[in-house]
């Protein structure tokens, strides 16, 4: 497969929306086509309506965000895009002519996937050119937070085409889940389609209201679901003996009457109970705004989870992972030269970083330049692997002077220069920046002792890590020592 620095869109709506955001928020550049004009203004002001939570889903280092074009044009689209992803309406026929026509344009080597949430990919790659490189990728809305894309092969797909498409998901972020056999609705439509039709019941009897359907789940199950499923709780029912004893004491329960497999006829009542329960949940809380509070809560989620490397914080950790690596290689082939500092991260005041002020807090300046110099250590070669041998260096002196504002979404950048290193010493001077003006809101020294854990005492820096601070320092030989290094607390501003 081509490498992927444009992904088509055909089709833009509320998935494609979602498409767009992630992709361009990991540096891929975006050609949306739809035959509507006014779905242009519509696409970016989706983006524009994700980016607030996808600034604060990871602080690793990111690349440049790509650009977003639209056309009507969708042969302008398949043969500009290097990935092409379909968001049409439902209707088959529509999707088969669609698909057809796009498969005409696109060069043979670009993958062809559809967002299609129960359509068979057998059926949509019918009437396709080069049909094998044709898959459904189906992601879960909103597409720019929730990490799953369902991929699934018709008869005539080709493995490498899902594994290249896996490769790319990843690539922004997700969990690609390979659907082994092709079923109408995949796999997880059909387990929400279950569930869906219990709700129904249960509302047109009369036996609940959908807030207290939802309460059913938000306050119960749906927390364990968030990071181990319905599986694997079940086999913790077990006890010792797991899913065994599970199945055995409460196996003979789903010969009872309690389910109701098909879903009641949607009268006129059952839908006016839909509506009315559901207006009576948001509470005069328009769309946006309740897409703002999902949102909110879907990053805090997946960063409590990232904590214990499970669900989707295990593909968050992967992604802020490689996201280090992309940025180190980068790096460290740009060393510092021309008198500039080291441009080591680049990251967006959070809402949570805010205090009563309304500007941030100055314990998160701390946390920032911390994040900051993680980059220079990566840089060096000081990463998970350097700290799994039980060396590290710590910090023993740290002075942080706040020089300025900044409030919630002002985007920041911190550079760095090294003034000094040795055998077992580095003493770094960072600053901080707003990126809107440039200005110098925060600088930071700090100096750190290189430690060995085990041993709880100093010790000599690796020489190949010692060799890389030399090599930052010279290329930094030429820029002064900052005026503010060595400054006491509380010594006037010269």
């Amino acid at each position: 497969m081509r490498k992927v620095t444009t992904l088509g869109l055909l089709g833009t709506g509320v998935i494609g929306g979602g498409w767009a955001a992630r992709a361009l928020h990991f540096g891929i550049d975006v050609i949306a086509a739809d035959v509507k004009p006014e779905m242009e203004e519509w696409i970016r002001g989706a983006v524009a309506n994700a980016e607030p939570a996808l600034s604060r889903l990871t602080s690793a280092p990111l690349p440049p965000k790509g650009k977003l074009s639209f056309t009507t044009d969708l042969r302008e689209m398949a043969q500009r895009a290097d990935f092409i992803q379909e968001n049409i309406p439902e209707q088959l026929p529509l999707k088969q002519r669609m698909l057809a026509e796009v498969s005409r344009h696109a060069a043979a080597d670009v993958i062809i996937a559809s967002s299609t949430s129960g359509l068979t990919p057998t059926d949509l790659q019918r009437d396709m050119v080069a049909p094998e490189r044709f898959c459904v990728a189906h992601p879960f809305n909103p597409v720019y937070l929730l990490p799953l894309v369902e991929l699934v092969g018709g008869e005539k797909t080709a493995q490498s085409t899902i594994d290249a498409s896996a490769k790319f998901f990843k690539y922004i972020g997700m969990h690609p889940l390979h659907v082994r056999r092709e079923v109408p609705g995949h796999l997880t439509d059909r387990l929400q389609e279950a569930l869906w039709r219990e709700i129904l019941h249960l509302v047109n009897d009369g036996v609940a209201t959908t807030g207290e359907l939802d309460e059913s789940i938000i306050y119960g199950p749906g927390l364990r679901w968030a990071a181990m499923g319905t599986n694997l709780i079940y086999h913790l029912a077990g006890g010792e003996s797991g899913m065994r004893h599970m199945l055995a004491q409460f196996g003979p329960c789903l010969k009872w009457p309690w389910t109701k497999l098909e879903a009641p006829e949607l009268t006129d009542a059952l839908i006016d109970r839909m509506v009315e329960g559901t207006q009576a949940q948001a509470a005069g809380r328009s769309i946006r705004e309740l897409e703002r509070l999902r949102d909110d809560y879907l990053v805090a989620i997946q960063q409590v989870l990232r904590q214990y490397n499970i669900g989707a914080g295990s593909t968050l950790r992967a992604l802020e992972e490689r996201l280090h690596q992309d940025a180190t290689r980068t790096q460290a082939a740009q060393p510092a030269t021309g008198g500039k500092p080291l441009r080591l991260m680049d990251t967006v005041v959070r809402s949570e970083w805010v205090d009563y002020n309304r500007h941030m807090s100055d314990f998160r300046y701390g946390q920032v330049f911390g994040d900051a110099i993680d980059a220079i250590f990566r840089q060096a070669g000081v990463d998970e692997t350097y700290r799994a041998s039980g060396r590290m260096y710590y910090t023993v002196e740290n002075h942080i002077r706040h020089l300025g504002e900044a409030k919630a979404g002002e985007s920041l950048y911190v550079t760095a220069q090294v003034l000094a290193v040795d055998d077992k010493r580095l003493h770094v001077f960072q600053s901080m920046h707003r990126g809107r003006d440039d200005k110098q809101i925060a600088t930071a020294e700090q100096m750190y002792l290189h430690v060995d854990s085990a041993a709880a005492k100093a010790t000599t820096v690796d020489p190949q890590v010692r060799a890389k601070f030399d090599a930052i320092l010279s290329a930094q030989a030429g820029l002064p020592k900052p005026p503010e290094a060595g400054r006491a607390v509380g010594r006037a501003q010269q």
